[in-house]
């Protein structure tokens, strides 16, 4: 059995030490299943909120739609899914991760269908408002899994796992994506995507069940994750303006929600205006975009995994939550400000080459994630992440459009991409100076 050491805790590090556990039960490994599931909701998740950008380039023809205009397409989820955030934190805390997780699912999917049906510029708005506030309680949900069912040792690992699902579907499933597009239409994909995200809603309800609920998990698997800082149970607490207030004095969470912001503006350009970019800026085929479009996506998940490991690796190595977690983040919002790069190379080999590498270190700093949920306030886990997720989707609503803008008034990417460098390199600074200790912080007094 693994158990924390007090000291060690307190100072906000980690320590393990091992005791013979021959005589007792062996843990069951429940966790892992309850991992699996949120890693299929993640992938699902972003699937649905990407296929925008593998129908825009037909869409934009059907619809009438310029760039301009479509950058506010694509920001209009964002517009929504950074207001829900704080009210979808607080339903979570109000509710708990299984009701949340199965209706925040359920409506989204139903807003993916429904975009195979927009008939113009006013229908595809609305839904992919709708879309946007469906999907907002989502991460908050995966943090509060995180910090209920791993210890704090695994938890950089686990989140690994999971954010792989943020590019797992672009990553594998873009050339079938983008040949289902030209065979059967944008519409279908919509519709496609949108049924299999209902299964799943159903499939979630009949087996996520919280760690003091569950009839799978046995006691040692309980006193494993509760000796590493796992909380197994939470009370229901309600929502106070006086909680927002003390989170935004606290700087660990104000320095990692900017910096997240910054991690945030890599990300939303790769899910939205990238195979628009290379159509039109580098004049690839639609059958050579979908096949380099895979690339990047691909070294963002190996970027997420490898963050994952490195980062638990040194806390169990340095004892120090502060190295851990800040030290892949950091490298990887520096490899992301390469992206700049790419508006003077010539080679379309080359481009990806450094689009890659600039989305490999977006992927190691999504330890964002694991960052947050190791410094949310035990009662505060879903506020916290909603409060964190809303600043981060700012960039979800100013990215598109500042690309979009450009775009239209420049016929050129050129400043887009200076723009996600810039940012990358502030978000770097952000977690490197402003962030703090990483360590929990305490219940706010009632």
């Amino acid at each position: 059995m693994t158990l924390l050491d007090p000291a060690a805790a307190r100072a906000g590090q980690v320590e393990t030490k091992t005791m013979n556990t021959a005589t007792g039960p062996k843990p069951t490994n429940v966790r892992y299943g309850v991992l699996a599931l949120i890693a299929l909701g993640t992938v699902i998740n972003y699937l649905d909120r990407t296929l925008l950008s593998v129908a825009a380039p037909t869409m934009t023809k059907d619809l009438g739609i310029d760039a301009a205009t479509m950058g506010l397409v694509f920001s209009a989820f964002s517009w929504t899914y950074a207001l829900a955030q704080i009210p979808g934190g607080v339903f979570l805390d109000r509710f708990g991760v299984r009701l949340t997780y199965f209706l925040s699912v359920g409506l989204w999917s139903m807003f993916t269908v429904l975009q195979g049906f927009a008939t113009g510029l006013g229908s595809l708005l609305g839904f992919r408002l709708g879309l946007g506030a469906a999907e907002a309680p989502c991460f908050p949900a995966n943090s509060r899994v995180l910090v209920s069912w791993f210890p704090q040792r695994e938890r950089a690992r686990a989140n690994s796992v999971y954010t792989v699902g943020m590019y797992f579907g672009i990553a594998f499933l873009s050339p079938l994506l983008f040949w289902i597009t030209a065979r059967f239409g944008w519409r279908v994909l919509f519709m496609g995507v949108g049924a299999l995200g209902l299964i799943f809603a159903a499939v979630w309800l009949r087996f996520y069940r919280d760690p003091d609920k569950s009839a799978a998990v046995n006691q040692a698997e309980l006193d494993h994750i509760a000796a590493g800082g796992g909380v197994s149970s939470y009370a229901q607490t309600t929502f106070s303006w006086k909680d927002v207030g003390y989170l935004l004095r606290q700087r660990q969470i104000l320095g990692a929600s900017f910096g997240q912001f910054a991690t945030n503006a890599t990300l939303v350009f790769f899910l939205t205006w990238f195979p628009t970019y290379l159509m039109t800026e580098r004049n690839m085929s639609w059958l050579k975009v979908g096949f380099y479009a895979v690339l990047p996506f691909i070294a963002a998940s190996v970027g997420a995994l490898v963050g994952g490991q490195v980062s638990d690796a040194l806390v169990r190595r340095s004892g120090s939550a502060n190295l851990g977690r800040k030290l892949p983040i950091v490298g990887g919002l520096l490899m992301s400000s390469t992206i700049a790069l790419a508006a003077f190379i010539r080679s379309d080999a080359l481009v990806i080459a450094v689009m890659s590498v600039a989305f490999f270190g977006q992927g190691m700093s999504n330890l964002g994630w694991t960052l947050i949920s190791d410094v949310a306030p035990k009662s505060l886990v879903g506020l916290t992440a909603g409060l964190f997720n809303f600043c981060t989707n700012l960039a979800g609503i100013v990215t598109p459009i500042v690309i979009g803008f450009v775009v239209a008034k420049t016929g050129s990417f050129f400043g887009g991409l200076a723009f996600i460098g810039v940012m990358a390199l502030l978000g770097a600074l952000s977690y490197t100076f402003a962030v703090g200790d990483v360590r929990r912080l305490p219940d706010p007094a009632r």
